[in-house]
């Protein structure tokens, strides 16, 4: 993973102000995180005052608004516009979420904008999500088997064992999860986190994987799984709605039961 790291004692200081145009009447404060790790300079937190009579209602909308009109220097990701890619993820207003879900409306006062918590910085709202996108890959998120289906068609699954896999396959990887939790904060180097241990879980339980056991062995490891302390943290700010912290524990109890 490349380094990109904040400058020895930087601290974050308080940045430009761009003035909304004269006459504007629903104007809001938009506080951005700024940073370019090619500088060395401090971080800092530039004010763009936004009129959103004309500005489309989600934080995305007012972000696009600032690039195209107002400061061609700031760096976001975004994709879909619709929650589904998940590009978008970053914290607004002390949260991760979608920037192309959170309604400006939702948020009372200034709005505060940062990348996603404990993670490298590249640019500005663009975290560096390499060590994530990796441990992903570690849990080999795709199906495994020796057998050939029957008749050499697809492989059938029973409509009860297809809603075991409801609440798993959703996810979209936008890390908001992994980066709300301080368990991953802590140990990212060694633990799995919440979206890898989510996609782990949904091929464990999958009746069509015949890998269940080795999937199970490979997991059972002290940082990988075991950091989970159930803070809980990922369930609340999935914009999905899912549960990885369900997941995890779930996983725990098919190791214990693996292991008797």
């Amino acid at each position: 993973m490349a380094e990109f790291t904040l400058p020895a004692n930087s601290i974050v200081k308080k940045g430009k102000t761009f003035e909304a145009p004269a006459g504007a009447k629903n104007v809001r404060n938009f506080l951005v995180y700024r940073y370019d790790a090619t500088t060395g300079d401090n971080p800092s937190i530039d004010t763009y005052q936004i009129d959103t009579d004309a500005c489309g209602p989600m934080i995305l909308d007012a972000l696009i608004k600032i690039k195209s009109e107002v400061d061609s220097t700031l760096s976001f990701r975004r994709s879909c516009r619709e929650g589904i890619c998940g590009s978008c993820a970053m914290n607004i207003d002390g949260s991760n979420t979608l920037a192309c879900t959170m309604a400006i409306e939702d948020v009372e006062g200034d709005i505060k904008i940062h990348p996603l918590p404990h993670q490298p910085v590249v640019k500005d709202l663009v975290s560096d999500l390499d060590n994530f996108y990796r441990q992903y890959a570690a849990v080999e998120p795709w199906m495994q088997s020796n057998s050939k289906p029957v008749g050499g068609r697809e492989r059938l699954q029973s409509k009860e064992d297809r809603e075991k896999l409801d609440g798993l396959y959703e996810c979209i990887m936008c890390a908001c999860c992994s980066t709300s939790c301080p368990s991953y904060w802590w140990n990212s180097d060694k633990y799995l986190g919440p979206a890898a241990l989510l996609a782990a879980y949904r091929w464990i339980v999958d009746s069509r994987d015949e890998q269940t056991d080795e999937r199970l062995d490979a997991l059972d490891d002290p940082f990988k799984l075991y950091r989970c302390h159930t803070i809980m943290n990922c369930a609340t700010v999935c914009p999905k709605g899912l549960n990885p912290a369900k997941a995890i524990a779930d996983t725990k109890k098919m190791l214990v039961q693996k292991n008797l």
